[in-house]
């Protein structure tokens, strides 16, 4: 199995989860591919993120969805359909958590594969 982060990006975000304040979110699209088979997972994870170099990822809250699962093998084309999209997404697994993306406020510049 190969797993590749297509997209990653920190951002300024707002979220209490397990009684602790989150100040980030982690947001990845990754490509999953296997024996012929591809899935595109979209991710998030908020973080405590307590000042300018703290980047340390808890991993409780955490959500994720799978946005395409099937046959074939990585797609320039499907990614660039996906990027588009994936806000609304991101925006949804935020609020399941219930948190809020600041996307206005990117800790780091966007990570392309």
């Amino acid at each position: 199995m190969k797993e590749i982060d297509i997209y990653q990006q920190y951002f300024e975000a707002d979220c209490v989860y397990n009684g602790v304040q989150r100040r980030a979110a982690d947001l990845r699209l990754t490509a999953i591919s296997d024996a012929g088979m591809i899935s595109y997972r979209q991710s998030i994870s908020f973080f405590i993120h307590e000042d300018p170099e703290d980047f340390r990822i808890s991993g409780d809250a955490y959500g994720e969805k799978i946005i395409f699962e099937g046959k074939g093998r990585r797609s320039k084309k499907k990614e660039a359909v996906y990027l588009e999209s994936m806000n609304e997404v991101f925006d949804e697994l935020a609020k399941e958590l219930g948190g809020k993306i600041f996307w206005d406020k990117p800790l780091i510049e966007a990570r392309l594969a």
